[in-house]
């Protein structure tokens, strides 16, 4: 069982959980834009593919799948996944089976604003957001919206131009400073107009949590593990702690049974006066997933087993509450 993890980025983890979970009957491959990463000395075969925009990247990957008789193929990076998704028949037809939701999931997920519309739409809390800044400067001026305001990009992920407004000030600031960082980067890609680039959120006041949401490979809900955040660095979970939250776990069951996602679903909720409020959905392996493998969880054994056609018990996708971890820093030589 060969599996292959596309835009690898710094998820060396990753690669070893995969290793664990193929044994000494299956290789782990790895792929990213450049080969700026210790994943790669980690692989068991590392490839330079074309960026996700380029016209030859599925071409690329189907031709390196076939050539190394490739079973599995996930990505570890959000922007990845929509052309994943609406190729995955592609790699169907050469026996790689390629784990990513529909397309439909997948765009609800990457894009901000419509993930906000689908969680109103379905009764969830989230917190009030406005994709103009127009809008958000009428809803200041009305009372229904007070400060201090989120500002991040509609579309991408971690702490790229994300901001916290105190003021008008620094509104208007931020505004014109994330726009300037979000065309310097690659969420330039994802994004059209200026209105289309930026959405204005709600700042809640209350703990925050990371869920993983794991569905099988049909989109049945199988677990739901709840994480308190303790500290963040980069837009990544730092420091975590396995918690029984039963009103998150409930919120988030719901959530996977609605979105009927593939795998894992990345989840960020706060908990305010005791109410769950969504503010995130991610449908991938997320930074805070080493929190739930080293409690228990075995998503990688997991998903190995399923395409092999086997049934995976409870247990293993189960975790153990309490105990803190902390992610650690250190260096490889390579």
């Amino acid at each position: 069982m060969n599996v292959l993890l596309t835009s690898v980025g710094r998820r060396a983890y990753m690669v070893k959980y995969f290793k664990e979970a193929v044994g000494e009957e299956g290789q782990v491959h790895v792929s990213n834009s450049d080969d700026k990463t210790v994943a790669f000395h980690y692989a068991d075969k590392s490839v330079i593919s074309p960026l996700i925009y380029d016209e030859n990247y599925i071409p690329f990957l189907l031709e390196y799948c076939k050539e190394n008789r490739i079973d599995i193929l996930l990505s570890l990076f959000d922007i990845d996944l929509p052309v994943l998704a609406r190729n995955k028949d592609k790699f169907a037809e050469i026996g790689t089976k390629v784990i990513v939701s529909d397309e439909k999931t997948v765009e609800i997920c990457n894009d901000k604003w419509k993930t906000y519309l689908f969680l109103k739409e379905h009764g969830f809390n989230t917190p009030k957001t406005y994709l103009t800044l127009q809008k958000t400067m009428l809803a200041l001026e009305t009372g229904e919206l007070k400060y201090p305001i989120v500002i991040k990009p509609r579309f991408g992920c971690g702490s790229i131009a994300l901001s916290v407004a105190e003021d008008e000030l620094a509104l208007l600031y931020y505004y014109s400073r994330n726009v300037r960082t979000i065309n310097k980067s690659y969420l330039k890609y994802e994004s059209g107009s200026v209105e289309d680039k930026i959405i204005y959120q709600e700042c809640l006041k209350g703990q925050e949590y990371g869920v993983d949401i794991i569905n099988d490979l049909n989109g049945n809900f199988r677990n739901s593990i709840v994480k308190k955040k303790i500290a963040m660095r980069a837009g990544e979970t730092d420091i975590a702690e396995i918690v029984d939250e039963r009103v998150l776990y409930e919120e988030t069951k719901r959530l996977g049974e609605r979105t009927k996602h593939i795998g894992n679903m990345d989840c960020d909720l706060f908990l305010v006066d005791g109410k769950p409020y969504i503010l995130e959905m991610n449908a991938r392996f997320g930074g805070g997933y080493p929190f739930s493998h080293m409690s228990g969880c075995n998503l990688p054994k997991a998903i190995v087993r399923w395409v092999k056609g086997e049934s995976v018990p409870s247990e293993a996708l189960s975790v153990k509450a309490g105990g803190v971890a902390y992610k650690e820093l250190f260096i490889t030589k390579v």
